[in-house]
C-alpha cells in the first residue's frame, strides 16, 4: 500500500543490548493478570481476567492513547471516552492522562498530584458502569520523568496497567517548513535532538511504549529519507533493545505531517527488529477515540504486523490485528 493513501489532511527490545528486557511478554493462551486488590481497583468480573472480557471479533484494535478533561487542553471525562469505545465494538480503551507536574501544581498541560487519585476512581467507575473493559495508564514526557526515583514513587500510588513514554520538548512544536529559521542544518538538528532524547527515553526502561515515535515531524518537517535512517534508526534499535513496544498514533492524521506517527518506513524498520506495535487515537475529545483507525490498521499490515500489543499491570501480550471488513 503506498504511504500516499494514507496522507488524510496534510494541513488542517532484542535482547543481548546494555538495556535489559524489562517488559515480560505473555504469551497469547496466557490471558490477562488479575488486577490487584488495591482500594481503588477492587476486583469486578471484568478486572479479573481481561482476556474474558475482550471481544474475540472486534471491528478494529483497541485505543491505547487518549486524554481527558484532566490535561487542560482535552475534554471529556474517562466514561465518555469509554462509551465510545464500547459503542464502536473496541475490545477496550486505555485512559492515559499526562502524568502530573513534578512541581506540584498545573502548566495547563497536566493533572495536579491532587487529582491522581480521582483519575484512577474514574477509570474503576468506568468500568463498573459500563461493564468494559478500561485501563489505567499514564502518558508521561521524558522531560518531566527523568527523576527516576520520582516517576517510581509516582507508579507506586496505583495498580498502573501502561505507560507510555513521550518526547515533546524541542524546536519542532514551533518550526514549520515556512519558517525562516528552517534550513536543511536546522532541520537535522531538531531531528538529531529528538532522536537522541529517544533513545534516552528507551534506556531508562521506565516506559512500556514510545508514543508517537516520530513526533518531530508534527508541523510538517518531514524528513528526507537519508536523515530519516541516520537519526531514527538508532533510535528504534534502543527501543528494540529495552523491550519496548512503539504506538502508532493516528493523530498526526490531523496534524501538518498528514501522517500517522510512525511512519510507514520506520514502521517497517520495526517490524523488522521485532518491535510491537499498540494502536493510539490521541483523542483529546471522546468523537476522536480510535479516529482513523483503518488507515492505523492498513499501515500496520503493510509494514508486516499481524499482532498488537495489549498491556495490563504492565504485563504486555499481544493478540491478532482485526482483518478488515
Amino acid at each position: 500500500m503506498a504511504e500516499v493513501a494514507l496522507r488524510v489532511n496534510p494541513h488542517p527490545g532484542r535482547n543481548g543490548g546494555a538495556t535489559p528486557r524489562r517488559t515480560r511478554t505473555v504469551c497469547i493462551a496466557d490471558g490477562f493478570l488479575p488486577f490487584s486488590a488495591h482500594p481503588v481497583f477492587r476486583m469486578s468480573p471484568l478486572s479479573a481476567n481481561h482476556a474474558d472480557a475482550l471481544p474475540s471479533a472486534a471491528p478494529l484494535p483497541g485505543d491505547s492513547h487518549t486524554h481527558t478533561f484532566r490535561c487542560r487542553h482535552a475534554g471529556g471525562e474517562v466514561a465518555e471516552y469509554a462509551r465510545a469505545a464500547r459503542d464502536m465494538g473496541l475490545p477496550f480503551l486505555a485512559a492515559t492522562d499526562h502524568i502530573p507536574h513534578p512541581g506540584g501544581g498545573t502548566d495547563g498541560l497536566h493533572m495536579t498530584l491532587a487529582e491522581l487519585p480521582g483519575y484512577a476512581a474514574a477509570v474503576l467507575e468506568a468500568r463498573d458502569a459500563l461493564s468494559y473493559p478500561v485501563l489505567l495508564g499514564l502518558e508521561a514526557e521524558f522531560e518531566l520523568a527523568r527523576d527516576r526515583d520520582w516517576l517510581t514513587a509516582l507508579l507506586s500510588r496505583h495498580p498502573f496497567d501502561l505507560v507510555l513514554g513521550s518526547v515533546h520538548c524541542g524546536d519542532h512544536w514551533r518550526l514549520t517548513p515556512a519558517s525562516p529559521e528552517a534550513t536543511p542544518a536546522k532541520i537535522r538538528a531538531i531531528w538529531t535532538d529528538y532522536a537522541r532524547n529517544v533513545i534516552e527515553l528507551a534506556r531508562s526502561g521506565a516506559f512500556d511504549v514510545v508514543a508517537h515515535p516520530d513526533l518531530a515531524k508534527r508541523t510538517g518537517l518531514l524528513p528526507p529519507p537519508d536523515l530519516l535512517e541516520e537519526t531514527m534508526f538508532p533510535a528504534l534499535d534502543a527501543i528494540a533493545e529495552a523491550g519496548a513496544a512503539i504506538e502508532i498514533n493516528t493523530s498526526g492524521l490531523v496534524h501538518p505531517a498528514g501522517e500517522p506517527y510512525p511512519s510507514l518506513p520506520l514502521l517497517r524498520r520495526a517490524r523488522a527488529l521485532g518491535i510491537p506495535v499498540c494502536f493510539g487515537s490521541d483523542a483529546h475529545a471522546p468523537k476522536d477515540v480510535a479516529q482513523f483507525f483503518p488507515a492505523a490498521v492498513a499501515l500496520a499490515r503493510a509494514a508486516g504486523y499481524s499482532t498488537y500489543a495489549v498491556f495490563s499491570r504492565r504485563v504486555r501480550r499481544e493478540i491478532p490485528i482485526p482483518l478488515p471488513a
